[in-house]
């Protein structure tokens, strides 16, 4: 039986939905993963509920920025408008895969997310020579320079830059923490992924968007994987304690 992986809907736009929720449930599947989507209507209940069934967290992207209230900071003009229901959400998503240590992937505005409620700040509008907002048609918009001692090298056999796409104007300034950095952008430092620090639990989030790169990038479907993998493990290990518990 497949691994079950919580997803909120992306955001509180229908026209961004409709053009953005698909990748994920598509890179999920071919992962070998269900796809749990919660939409914004659902009550505290109804998501306790979806997370006691699942196996891990993915947050994803939207098109709407993190509050910077949520990291003590004054909001500058270009700071787009915030989505209180899709924050909300990613919330109480963190909290339980924090307290039962599920796995976690963070993509784009989901990477911001996660590291706000870490204890992170964000750059709230990017000013660098590199191109950030290069466009969902873009498949290659700029380098990342690799941690060699990261998870993410190891997902990219150990290749300390890769092309990705980007479709970001916010980016992590501090990350939070619990929290790494795994690879920037070698020209502007820019942060582009985040690692968990807690032994044990897979937590990985990425400022690019793999779902939309999974069929032509080897690090892509890589990172969907070992989200997978882990989720695998994190029910098989649930599964087991279960198990001893009742003997």
């Amino acid at each position: 039986m497949s691994v079950r992986i919580a997803l909120p809907i992306p955001s509180s736009d229908a026209v961004y939905n409709a053009s953005s929720l698909d990748p994920y449930l598509a890179a999920l599947q071919a992962a070998g993963a269900e796809a749990v989507v919660i939409p914004m209507e659902a009550t505290q209940a109804e998501i306790a509920r979806t997370l006691a069934s699942t196996q891990g967290v993915l947050l994803p992207g939207s098109r709407f920025d993190v509050d910077p209230e949520r990291y003590n900071a004054t909001r500058e003009a270009a700071c787009g408008l915030a989505d209180p229901a899709r924050t909300a959400m990613d919330e109480l998503l963190l909290q339980d895969a924090f307290n039962l240590k599920k796995p976690v992937l963070g993509i784009c505005q989901g990477c911001q997310s996660l590291n706000v409620w870490c204890g992170g700040s964000l750059i709230q509008d990017l000013h660098t020579s590199v191109v950030h907002r290069a466009g969902r048609e873009t498949a290659e918009a700029h380098a990342i320079h690799i941690d060699p001692g990261s998870r993410l090298a190891t997902l990219a056999r150990e290749a300390q830059e890769e092309l990705v796409n980007s479709t970001h104007h916010q980016a992590v300034r501090v990350a939070g923490g619990q929290l790494h950095v795994a690879a920037v952008s070698p020209e502007d430092g820019v942060i582009e992924a985040l690692e968990g620090t807690s032994q044990g639990h897979f937590v990985l989030a990425v400022q690019w968007h793999p779902e939309r790169t999974y069929a032509l990038k080897p690090l892509s479907r890589a990172i969907f994987a070992a989200f997978v993998e882990a989720a695998t493990g994190w029910r098989e290990q649930s599964q087991q304690e279960g198990a001893n518990s009742g003997n």
